[in-house]
């Protein structure tokens, strides 16, 4: 690696929550994508719910719907218009199974696409499943100004998606930097 490369990649140890900054709660709405789960067999969508409301972060939203393109597309887009909601978490139809449909629901609606979150998960995953995560099609961006994030609907991928990515890059103390601050009502107010 050359000195100028080197120069300018983070020192170990300086990615971390600083608590001398405070901490700006996000509204959260979590979409679970499934043929076949309820409310009281979700545990995916509770894992997340639980995982985000713990961070202090608001529940916005919590549905359930089919592995169907458009009951996916509309829950998304009725969310990305709520201004209460800031992020949509959504669990489920990133696999290759014929009914697995998130991607292809989502995508289309993104305005831009954050290619990073699948890298990152992926490593983050490949550490609890090792090579099954080549069975995920993770994927985020944003629709309008709401940021997305799809993730598979294993109990174990929620995990690893909220404790060892999304907590962090959605505490507005994180540092060097989050996506809080890319937030509209949080914009200015987070560096």
């Amino acid at each position: 690696m050359t000195a100028t490369l080197q120069a300018r990649r983070p020192e170990a140890g300086k990615a971390r929550i600083d608590p001398d900054l405070p901490f700006h709660p996000l509204g959260i709405a979590v979409l679970t994508v499934s043929d076949t789960r309820d409310e009281a067999t979700d545990t995916s969508g509770g894992l997340l719910a639980q995982r985000l409301t713990g961070a202090g972060h608001v529940l916005a939203g919590k549905a359930i719907v089919p592995d169907e393109v458009e009951a996916i597309r509309a829950r998304v887009l009725a969310w990305a218009a709520d201004p209460d909601v800031d992020v949509i978490l959504v669990t489920g139809g990133t696999g290759f199974s014929p009914r697995d449909v998130t991607p292809e629901a989502v995508r289309p609606l993104l305005r831009r696409e954050m290619d990073g979150f699948a890298v990152v998960f992926h490593q983050a995953s490949y550490g609890t499943v090792g090579v099954s995560t080549l069975q995920s099609r993770a994927l985020a961006g944003q629709v309008e100004d709401t940021f997305v994030f799809c993730v598979p609907g294993s109990t174990g991928a929620c995990r690893d998606a909220w404790d060892l990515v999304l907590a962090q890059e959605l505490d507005s103390r994180f540092r060097p930097c989050s996506l809080v601050g890319q937030v509209p009502r949080y914009r200015g107010v987070c560096p």
